[in-house]
């Protein structure tokens, strides 16, 4: 199965469902080097070798630690990866997340991937809306339009984005994916203490109407009690994980969601990439719901 992200324009690129979410490598917080740094390697050069053409990517999880990993496994690139990387947001010593989204700090950021990740395009981008923001949706995402004029970025991307952010954002450029919060357990937008997590479900007709592919991320990690028992049966009747099942109904619940599964275990990826050869019925998804 593959999926083709910004399919109308002259650098169209195709990747395989599923893709592979970086994030897990780091260690604990998302902060500083792995625990176990020879199997982080060993997972994405796994991930390749296995049929992965699609890494996410940001220099704020470590920091630096996922982009350095990366360039260290697989650098030079094979033709067909792609690597998307986030921008937005930065982390101070004492792990926080904290905005940063001028121009001058997406700059920054930017200059920051590509020199972590040794390229000289990043091929996709997206800005990561951050909640309490005082530097305007526009005035930011007017940045990422200017620096792909530059030829720092292929295609832009948007994550953690509001349906009405979104629209805004098509009326400015060309929106290449969406990277909002998504999986069965949990499909709308849910409050933290640090703001909230833009769902998927709010966006995911617009993105198809539009032909852009939702990546959807915390995919496997919140879970409803009710939702889990149908998975579990579900899963047992497929003779699968539930891991496996949540990967497989989001990737029959539409043909323009490119899962990104993260795990800092060779066994975990493998696990998880065999939910793209689970077949699941129309009866399957009904009962599902």
């Amino acid at each position: 199965m593959t999926i083709t992200i910004a399919q109308n324009s002259a650098h169209p690129l195709t990747v395989n469902r599923l893709g592979y979410g970086t994030m897990r490598l780091t260690g604990p917080g998302i902060w500083g080097e792995p625990a176990k740094r020879p199997e982080a390697l060993e997972v994405l050069k796994t991930a390749i070798a296995e049929g992965v053409n699609f890494l996410d990517t940001a220099d704020y999880y470590g920091e630096d630690v996922t982009n350095r990993l990366i360039a260290e496994a697989l650098h030079p690139y094979p033709n067909d990866l792609v690597i998307c990387t986030k921008v937005g947001a930065t982390r101070k010593p004492d792990k926080s997340w904290v905005v940063f989204n001028s121009p001058e700090n997406l700059r920054t950021s930017i200059d920051n991937n590509l020199r972590t990740l040794k390229q000289e395009q990043i091929q996709l981008v997206h800005f990561r809306i951050m909640p309490h923001s005082e530097v305007p949706f526009d005035e930011s995402l007017g940045a990422m339009f200017e620096m792909q004029r530059e030829g720092k970025i292929l295609h832009v991307g948007l994550s953690n984005v509001s349906r009405e952010e979104l629209e805004a954002g098509l009326k400015m450029g060309a929106i290449a994916t969406v990277e909002n919060m998504y999986g069965y357990g949990q499909r709308t937008t849910v409050k933290t203490p640090h703001g909230e997590d833009r769902g998927g479900e709010e966006v995911l007709a617009l993105c198809e109407q539009h032909g852009i592919p939702l990546i959807p991320y915390f995919s496997l990690v919140n879970s409803l009690p009710k939702a889990s028992a149908k998975i579990a049966e579900i899963a047992q009747k497929h003779n699968a994980s539930e891991a496996q099942l949540n990967l497989a109904w989001l990737l029959h619940k539409s043909p323009w969601i490119l899962p990104i599964p993260g795990t800092s275990s060779v066994a975990h990826l493998r696990e998880n990439l065999k939910a793209a050869d689970i077949q699941l019925s129309q009866e399957d998804l009904e009962y599902l719901g």
